[in-house]
This record gives C-alpha cells, sequence and structure tokens, in this order.
C-alpha cells in the first residue's frame, strides 16, 4: 500500500483567454493527482486527507474511488473545499491562485495509525504551507520515517500560499533527514536554494528534478547523475503533469521492490534511466489532455 497524505481540492481551469474566462471546475490538488494516477497504474493507494462534506468534497471522493484508491483514511467536515482558479499561457503552463481561508483540509489532524500494509508515504504542495494542517503532516511524516517507511516528498511551491519565504526554507531543510525520495521541478529548485548535492547530505536516497519538456534527472547518494529526456508530445496544459511524476516514480519503484533506501542504491544507470523514463512518458500523457488526467497503465506500459 501506497499512502499519499495531503489536499484535494477542485480546479477552476479556465476555458479561454481573459480575466472573466469561463471556469470549469476539475478535481484536483497536488496529492489527490498523485493518489489518482497511482490507482489508474494499479499500485494499491491510499488517500490520507481531511474533506469537505459539500458537493464538491463528495466528487473528490468518487474520483478516487473510481481510480480504486481506499478512502478510509479521509475525515470529513463541514467547511468548504479548497478552490485553486488556474490561468493557462500560450505554452500551456499553469500558474494558480488560491482560495484557502477555513477550508475543510487545513483542519487535518495526524491519524492515529496508516492503513495497514503501508510501505511508502508521498507528501506534497499545499498542504505542507498552510497551518494548521501543515504541523499534522509534518508529524505525520516524521512518524513515516521513524517507523522505516519509505517517504516521498514533492514541495510543488506555491510561493502565493507562502508569508515567509525563509522560514518555509528552513523548514523544507529540516524535513529532509525524513525523506526518501525527494522530486522537485527546475522552479522549487531555484525558489529553495541549495543543490542537490546539499539535499541528499541531510538525509534523502536520491533527489528527482524534473526540467519540464526537457526530462528529468536523477541523483543519488553515490554521486551518479541519470539524466533522461522528456517525451515529445503536443502539450494542452501542464497541469498534474508533476503529481504523474511522483506517482510514476513511486509505481515503478513499487514494481521493483524498491521502496527502500539500500534499494534505491542499487538500482544502478538501468534502473534509473528505465525508471524515469517511465516516469516521462506518463507525464507526456497527462500533458496531452487538459486538466490533471494522469495515464492508465495500459497507455504507458511496464515500468
Amino acid at each position: 500500500m501506497i499512502v499519499v497524505a495531503g489536499e484535494a481540492l477542485i480546479d477552476l481551469v479556465p476555458q479561454e483567454t481573459g480575466a472573466l474566462a469561463p471556469l470549469r471546475p476539475a478535481l484536483g490538488g497536488g496529492p489527490y493527482n498523485t493518489a489518482v494516477a497511482l490507482g489508474r497504474l494499479g499500485s494499491p493507494t491510499a488517500f490520507c486527507s481531511r474533506a469537505s462534506s459539500d458537493a464538491f468534497g463528495e466528487a473528490l471522493l468518487a474520483g478516487l474511488r473510481e481510480a480504486g484508491v481506499d478512502v478510509s483514511a479521509v475525515t470529513r467536515g463541514p467547511e468548504p473545499t479548497t478552490l485553486a482558479v488556474a490561468t493557462i499561457d500560450g505554452s500551456g503552463s499553469a500558474a494558480y491562485s488560491f482560495y484557502v481561508e477555513g477550508t475543510a483540509d487545513r483542519l487535518f489532524t495526524a491519524p492515529a495509525a496508516l492503513p495497514a500494509g503501508t510501505r511508502a508515504v508521498s507528501f506534497g504542495t499545499c498542504s505542507l504551507a498552510l497551518e494548521p494542517g501543515a504541523s499534522a503532516y509534518e508529524e505525520l511524516m516524521r512518524t513515516a520515517a521513524a517507523q522505516g517507511l519509505f517517504t516521498a516528498l514533492d514541495p510543488n511551491i506555491r510561493p502565493g500560499l507562502i508569508p515567509d519565504a525563509d522560514a518555509y526554507r528552513a523548514r523544507f531543510k529540516s524535513w529532509l533527514p525524513s525523506v526518501s525520495l525527494l522530486k522537485l521541478s527546475e522552479e522549487d529548485a531555484r525558489w529553495l536554494g541549495g543543490t542537490p548535492r546539499e539535499w541528499l547530505s541531510a538525509g534523502p536516497a536520491a533527489v528527482v528534478i524534473t526540467h519540464g519538456g526537457d526530462g528529468l534527472t536523477a541523483f543519488t547518494q553515490d554521486g551518479a547523475v541519470y539524466p533522461v529526456p522528456g517525451e515529445e508530445v503536443e502539450v494542452v496544459d501542464t497541469i498534474g503533469a508533476g503529481d504523474t511524476v511522483n506517482a510514476a516514480l513511486l509505481h515503478g519503484l513499487s514494481a521493483r521492490d524498491a521502496l527502500s533506501a539500500a534499494a534505491l542504491a542499487s538500482l544502478g544507470r538501468e534502473g534509473w534511466e528505465r525508471l524515469l523514463r517511465f516516469a516521462a512518458r506518463a507525464a507526456a500523457v497527462t500533458c496531452s489532455r487538459a486538466g490533471a488526467e494522469p495515464p492508465y497503465a495500459a497507455e504507458v506500459g511496464e515500468p
């Protein structure tokens, strides 16, 4: 079982250009997209969060169930669902503004126990920036690591949600001893500062950096660097692409029985390049269609 912990929200996606363009609601949130992608790829997956009991919350849980994701670790509350308003530029890249005050997912509390059979836990995005839930997710991360579980972190920085950048950067560094696999985009890396080698020295067994259409690169504790190119595709938008990479990496590692620091160290060039190409292939499918619509296993083949 891979558990994904974090927010589920509604993306409001513009259907044309302009500030007053019609908006289409779509199921989203970085952790939510990761969980759906894992479920579609065929990994046993559970979602750990707090969702609203409103109509959007019901739709979000229905989407998880449809993907085969276990939602027994999701608690509910009467507060509204978080909204993220997307703006798409000419290249298909998405930027967001958020409506987060008083929403259900911010009131997450860490569960007493994770679902039976949990081998890995994935964290990231808004849930680690918005209190009081951020502290609860941090607690869960540290507890999972202390229990010997594989932990994955995708900071997926949203600067507009971070009132004190320096405090967040310091907090990010404090998480690294509890992280097995750190994945982040080039943009995230620039915002956070530091280098893959600095981050690896703090704890993670591997760091993966995504470069948009130019592919992704893995950095490992032994000093190795494994770059792979991106997959050529006609981009509709990039919503959910990074989340799909998260899911593809975790799914591929699970398929290899490699959800441990020692197993990551033994992957070698062939193993890493195959895994990264699978992740690039999966992300390309997501970019080829509107909104966060990650691929099913039949669309990307074996990891």
